[in-house]
Order: C-alpha cells, then structure tokens, then sequence
C-alpha cells in the first residue's frame, strides 16, 4: 500500500478568477469614463448631482463583481461551503454523512447533525483513491471514513503482507469506537468491489491516550482579565479537540500558541510537562482543561 497523495489545500495561492476589489478604483473608472464622453463636467465637484450617482453606479458594480467571485469561489474545492462543497463532491460521488439523524418524534422535530465542511472537504480530495481495488491506503481510508458517520478518524497500515489492519476514531466520548461500529465498519469493507480478495483486513479502535491541560495565565495590567482568561481557555479548548485525532501529537508550542492570547503577559503551563506523543494507531484525549489568571508580572 502506498500513501495517496494530499494537497494542502490551504496553501493554494489565491485564484485569479477571484479579483481583488477597491471601491475608489471602480469610481475613479467610471468618472474618466465619463469626462471623456462629457468633457464640461468637474469630476472635482463632489457636490455635484452626477458625482453621487457615479458613486452609487460604483457601489453596484463592486457589489456585482463580489457576487462573481462569491460564485467563483463556490466551485473552487478549498473554498466551497454548504450546499455549493455537497454539489463539488457529488462529482466525485462523495455525499455528506449523516452523524446523528433526524428525529421527528421529538418537540420541535430535532434536525439532522451532518458531516461539517471541512471532514467533507478532506473526503472529497480522497475520493479518487476509492476508484481502485488494489488495497491503497487512501482508499481504505476513504471507505472507513464513507462507512459510518460516527466514524472521525481512520488510519491503516498492513503489519505484515496482505494482512491490512484498519484503525478507527469514534466521535462519541473520547473516541474509543463500541463493537457495533468496528462491525459496520468491517461489513462496508468486506463488499467484493472495496477489498481486494487476497486482503485479510482486521479492523480494531484507536488506542486513548488521556491528558490533561492547565496553564495559569499572567495577565498585563488594565483592564479585568477575565476576557482574556475566557480567550485563552476557549482557544485551549479548540486546540484540544483538533489533536484529538490518530497519530497527532499533543505539542508544547501548539499549546503555548493557543493560551498566549493578546493581553496575556506570560504563560505557566502546568500539565503537560512534555510533549504527548502518540503512534499511528493511538489517538490523544484531553480529559480537561483547566486555565485560570495568576499574578501579573509587572
């Protein structure tokens, strides 16, 4: 098995079909355009009855041209949202999942919770891998990932020659994956035209790796801290819940990075003291986290 290819999508430089606009620009256009056909008038006069319907001529073009590339951007992959990125991926016969379902038994009816955009997003880059049957990885991955929606994460390696062993992230919890999904997991993997025949694939959940978090944050003097303290533990929280994932290790500086938002001074950081690394079939968990204000230095 060899690794498919990715593209970091984020990376792509801006396209040129999506044009930079300026308002003064678009005016000062459509005044020369206008001197030229009436040279008596005074684009100088800004009191003049013509200079305001210029600039309101102006307006409607720049918000016509940031329609354009609004649409422009809807057909590009990296910046597809919503609908736009389910009808992009439907090309690539990628539908969103469904996580939790519909329930309209309740009052009021609960709606469904789907795949958000970025998880379909990633999905659709690997959709071209699920065309072979040859036992890639990325098109193990891709039918792990299509298989249940409360799949979140999926990795594989084949331990030995034509044995593939595929590991799975739950999103219930802190993502050890029940027998009831590695069973719906195994069953969508075992169809004729998914695993190649010589393949023995044994699917198993992901290895928790549970830590903590705590900092204590040092403030500067001014205003109250408690929006920055709420600044910083929210971006904790976030950073928190992007590693929990396979093979991502918890690092120092991505913690440090997070809490050390503006107005914060210094960051003590309490737990934890080294770096949590994790292997391809293990995932971190942050069981807490725990940031409060400290002293201020000066």
């Amino acid at each position: 098995m060899t690794a498919e290819p990715r593209i970091d999508l984020s990376r792509l430089t801006a396209p040129d079909v999506v044009e930079a606009l300026d308002f003064e620009t678009i005016l000062a256009a459509l005044k020369a355009d206008f001197v030229a056909r009436y040279p008596a008038f005074s684009a100088d006069l800004e009191s003049e009855p013509v200079s305001k319907v210029l600039e309101v001529a102006a307006y409607r073009e720049m918000v016509v041209r940031a329609r354009v590339n609004d649409a422009a951007r809807a057909v590009l992959l990296a910046e597809a949202t919503g609908a736009d990125l389910d009808h992009l991926a439907a090309l690539l016969a990628t539908a969103r999942r469904v996580i939790v379902p519909a329930d309209a038994t309740t009052d009021p009816p609960t709606e469904a919770v789907l795949e958000p955009d970025d998880e379909l997003r990633a999905r659709a880059q690997l959709a071209m891998e699920s065309l072979t049957v040859a036992g890639s990885e990325g098109a193990y991955r891709y039918h792990t990932l299509a298989a249940d929606g409360r799949v979140r994460d999926a990795r594989i390696d084949s331990p030995v020659p034509g044995q593939v062993r595929v590991t799975v992230l739950s999103r219930a919890g802190d993502g050890a994956a029940p027998e009831d999904l590695l069973d719906a997991v195994t069953a969508h993997l075992s169809v004729d035209d998914v695993r190649p025949l010589t393949d023995t694939v044994t699917v198993q959940s992901a290895t928790i790796v549970p830590w903590r978090l705590e900092a204590v944050i040092h403030c500067y003097p001014g205003p109250a801290a408690a929006p920055v303290v709420a600044a910083a533990r929210a971006a904790a929280e976030r950073v928190a819940a992007d590693l929990h994932a396979l093979d991502h290790d918890v690092t120092l500086s991505a913690l440090y990075a997070a809490l050390h938002q503006p107005g914060v001074q210094r960051v003590d950081l309490i737990e934890p003291a080294a770096a949590v690394a994790v292997g391809p079939t293990e995932a971190p968990w942050c069981v807490s986290v725990s940031v409060t204000e400290g002293e201020p230095d000066v």
